[in-house]
């Protein structure tokens, strides 16, 4: 989908201010398309016309344009009413209504004011007068709410510059719950889906009023430490949002303070019941607690497994059993490295770069502590599902320690050069080392032990192969995440 800015300059150029003054316009307009009950068009000029660069259609109501009409030019008879807009920078009524197929549209037009007083386009607000509805209390208000908005853009007052850029999830909007308040925060109107809102919070009785700031803190008060924005957001003194929770409810509430140039004259205040929302949350953060909890108990286990066969080895004369056990110690301790990585973390993922750099030094360390082994990395092994994880660290660690103990016997120092390369969920590997190479396929427990893990756990295959001045081996294997 193309940008505000892509579209603009198919007509002519913009300005990065001026692209970026409309857009932040745009972001914020459905607000405002919801309270009129109306669609939204913006306009730019160019040449001795105007055409439409965004378009907003209500959610409270039914749309004016059915088609698509970004990018179309408006129709000539329009263009007078457009430029009075432009030209006077104030509001303009159209006298008659607008006639679309078998429908009047009822269209007011005004100017987009930067906060440099320079007018970059005409925004206009189309309702259909097919489906006029009865002037309730609710509608005055939203309208009126709506007319306030549309005054601070001919002001260059809207969107407010401290208005919050955050995620979007759980943001109230208009149809959750609209509240007016005065410039002291006292409320003026408050519609039912609101009062539904602050009831639950546990307010008794009409708001109508009654200082919000001070109904908000009399249900909080008991809770301890309070978000130190929700006085300014109840109060509508800062275009933020914040959350209030009392009584087993949760609010969202974001605050439109209502400006008359500059001097703050009101607030719209939108609030939505997000306690299944937020419930829901705390189950997730409870969860991946659980989860990091599980690797880090399994970790520690797994940690006193290895120790104890550190204590074994100690206790054994036979050097074959020396061996073996040095051999499950490693194997172990590399699985408690997996489980170390994924405690530190909330994706089921692991980046496999770091966790192969450690387990390969420190096979190369235990292997063969007489030898200097230069460990060389190429490539990136990514992000690694952790169902994959423990069985490929255990093979990457297998085939470094069989490097050092096979390739570099009776040397001093030796280079092993870990590639890898991934292709989507098709992870590419090798180990070379410029040891004295291999005769024969490596036939020991460790070789079963990778065969096994690559060909049943990884889904792959493994090749070994002497090459010159070395050996290497080479595994593809499929990592996918399902």
């Amino acid at each position: 989908m193309a940008t505000l800015r892509e579209i603009a300059s198919q007509y002519g150029q913009m300005s990065d201010v001026e692209s970026e003054w409309l857009s932040e316009v745009v972001a914020d307009w459905q607000i405002i398309a919801d309270l009129s009950f109306a669609d939204l068009v913006l306009w730019r000029r160019v040449d001795n016309g105007f055409v439409a660069m965004a378009h907003c259609r209500p959610s409270t109501g039914p749309t004016v344009h059915q088609e698509e009409v970004v990018g179309t030019r408006a129709a000539a008879g329009r263009i007078a009413h457009l430029e009075a807009a432009y030209r006077t920078r104030e509001i303009v009524v159209s006298r008659e209504p607008r006639w679309d197929e078998t429908y009047a549209v009822r269209e007011e037009a005004l100017p987009v004011v930067m906060r440099n007083n320079e007018v970059v386009a005409v925004l206009t607000r189309e309702a259909s007068m097919a489906a006029l509805r009865s002037s309730s209390r609710l509608e005055i208000n939203y309208k009126g709410a709506a007319d306030d908005l549309l005054r601070m853009i001919t002001r260059g007052e809207f969107p407010v510059h401290t208005s919050v850029t955050g995620p979007k999830r759980g943001a109230p909007r208009v149809g959750d719950g609209v509240v007016r308040l005065d410039a002291q925060g006292v409320v003026t109107y408050a519609s039912p889906n609101a009062l539904s809102c602050f009831h639950r919070l546990g307010v008794t009785g009409s708001l109508m009023h009654r200082s919000l700031p001070r109904v908000v803190a009399a249900m909080v008060n008991d809770r301890g430490q309070v978000d130190e924005t929700l006085a300014m957001v109840t109060a509508g003194r800062a275009a933020w949002r914040t959350d209030v929770e009392a009584n087993g409810a949760a609010l969202s509430l974001r605050a439109i303070p209502v400006t008359e140039r500059g001097a703050r004259v009101g607030a719209v205040l939108l609030c939505r019941d997000v306690s299944e929302l937020r419930r829901r949350e705390r189950e997730l953060l409870t969860k991946d607690a659980t989860i990091r909890e599980i690797h880090h108990r399994v970790k520690n286990n797994l940690q006193t497994v290895a120790a104890l066969l550190r204590l074994q080895s100690r206790r054994v004369e036979a050097p074959e059993a020396k061996e073996a056990l040095a051999e499950a110690m490693r194997r172990v301790s590399t699985i408690a490295m997996v489980h170390e990585t994924l405690s530190g973390t909330l994706d089921e993922l692991v980046h496999f770069d770091d966790l192969v750099a450690r387990s390969a030094r420190m096979a190369a360390d235990v292997a063969s502590p007489g030898v200097q082994v230069k460990i060389v990395r190429e490539g990136d092994f990514g992000m690694i599902p952790a169902q994959y994880a423990s069985s490929l660290a255990l093979v990457m660690t297998e085939l470094v320690t069989n490097a050092v103990e096979h390739g570099f016997e009776g040397r001093e120092h030796g280079t092993i050069v870990i590639a890898a390369e991934r292709d989507g969920q098709v992870l590419r590997a090798s180990i070379r080392d410029d040891g004295k190479g291999i005769t024969v396929e490596p036939s020991g427990l460790g070789s079963q032990i990778v065969r096994t893990l690559v060909t049943n756990e990884l889904h792959g295959t493994i090749e070994w192969t002497t090459i010159d001045g070395g050996s290497e081996v080479r595994i593809e294997a499929t990592v996918d995440s399902e």
